[in-house]
């Protein structure tokens, strides 16, 4: 009888730098008719952005099982832009954690930096 695989618990908190701007998941959306259906998809800049947060950042290999806390400064080119940091945790789920549903804290701050726009993200597990 073959062994059932032990589930690995990810313990130390995990963080990443990712560079450049999330953009609003609230207002990045645009109505789109598809097939003369309407529908709502991520707009160029959003879509952009996880392009970019898939290339800097690897699958965690464990995921995150159970809940967590996540941290991140977010740092606006502006102060234009409101604090939305939703694209950032859909950007996580699969790849740190595996679904943001075990997101059961938060800790979001914005930050300006006009010349390098970022977001610091701290995941950790909740005890």
């Amino acid at each position: 009888m073959a062994a059932s695989p032990k589930t690995v618990s990810r313990t130390a908190p995990w963080t990443r730098t990712i560079l450049g701007q999330p953009y609003s998941k609230a207002n990045s959306r645009k109505m789109v008719n598809h097939r003369g259906v309407p529908r709502l998809i991520k707009s160029k800049e959003a879509l952009g952005y996880l392009d970019a947060f898939i290339i800097q950042c690897p699958i965690l290999d464990p995921l995150f099982e159970g809940n967590v806390h996540v941290e991140m400064e977010i740092f606006y080119a502006s102060n234009r832009p409101d604090l939305d940091e939703s694209l950032v945790l859909d950007a996580l789920q699969g790849r740190v954690y595996r679904n943001d549903r075990q997101v059961w804290r938060k800790t979001i701050q914005k930050q300006i930096d006009r010349d390098a726009p970022r977001v610091v993200i701290r995941v950790s597990p909740l005890a």
